[in-house]
């Protein structure tokens, strides 16, 4: 993509003192022509390329300009690289491996595909997911809106967003973005999106809001609260989620926590999670609640269990 073709060139220049436009072209498998627009749009967007003509010349950062590569530590460039690694996990190609040869272009300093860190973002759902990322990543950079159909804890429905973000958040990829139907900002897990499509309209432009990486300061709609008391034998499952201060522990083992969660219906489903080594403290309506569910689940087994003994 042609971001990517300059991120790559404004790297080489920064690193190298002249370079030609048929390198350049043969780096990024491109015409000379391309090359040139690609030096014409990094002008415009304030980057002071120059371009001498005749024996010696070529293109060049105006000196100045130019950022030292060791301001980039070897380390640093491995996070860097790694974290572009990444991408390729999810995206079903090769584009961010060939972003990252761009990038060291063989310095000795600098590791590529290698190094002490992977990140693996893929999933059980590679295949379906890889063309879900590919098209909203195009529409956000597009500015463009996506349609598509929803399956959420409330319902199905069809939803239109101007996207803004893609995020890999709680062991998933997401959507965070601008709801029509919603009127405010939503997160819409991409394993739960179907028959997306971009729109190809326009995104209104709106006041400016920055998402919270934090997930602490992450407000809910229907949050709910609610304090339990775990098993000593489930310490290894909340330190895993929420980490080891975030409990207490009592002199007989027993663990309590509070915690705050989106709505009360996906709290349950995590707590059921936790089989027999839970209890719910307070409030107490939401014990009563967790009861008539674990009643409700009883049941419904009810019958299978009449099928066996038929059986037997």
């Amino acid at each position: 993509m042609k971001i990517d073709r300059l991120i790559g060139i404004i790297s080489i220049l920064l690193q190298k003192e002249k370079v030609t436009a048929p390198y350049l072209a043969d780096k990024f498998e491109v015409s000379r022509r391309t090359i040139n627009r690609d030096v014409e749009d990094l002008c415009k967007a304030g980057i002071p390329v120059v371009t001498e003509q005749g024996k010696n010349g070529g293109i060049s950062i105006a000196e100045g300009y130019k950022v030292d590569k060791t301001l980039f530590t070897s380390s640093e460039m491995q996070a860097i690289l790694s974290g572009l690694k990444s991408l390729d996990s999810v995206s079903g190609s090769n584009r961010y491996q060939l972003l990252m040869d761009k990038l060291s272009f063989g310095s000795s300093d600098y590791v590529g595909a290698s190094g002490p860190v992977v990140i693996n973002l893929s999933s059980w759902y590679q295949s379906s997911l890889s063309p879900k990322f590919e098209l909203i990543k195009d529409a956000i950079e597009r500015k463009k809106r996506i349609k598509f159909h929803y399956y959420g804890p409330g319902g199905e429905n069809d939803r239109i967003i101007e996207p803004r973000l893609l995020i890999f958040e709680w062991s998933s990829w997401y959507v965070w973005g601008y709801c029509l139907l919603r009127d405010d900002l939503r997160m819409f897990k991409l394993n739960r999106m179907e028959q997306i499509i971009c729109t190809n309209e326009d995104i209104e432009e709106r006041a400016p809001q920055l998402y919270k990486m934090d997930p602490r300061e992450v407000s809910w709609t229907n949050e709910v609260h609610v304090t339990a008391e775990f098993d000593g034998i489930m310490k290894w499952r909340l330190i895993e989620e929420y980490g080891i201060n975030s409990f207490t522990e009592d002199d007989d083992g027993r663990l309590t926590m509070t915690v705050s969660w989106s709505d009360k219906e996906s709290l349950f489903s995590w707590l059921l999670g936790f089989r027999d080594h839970v209890r719910i403290l307070e409030p107490l309506e939401y014990r009563t609640d967790f009861l008539e569910l674990l009643d409700r689940i009883k049941t419904r087994c009810h019958p299978m269990e009449d099928e066996i003994n038929k059986q037997h």
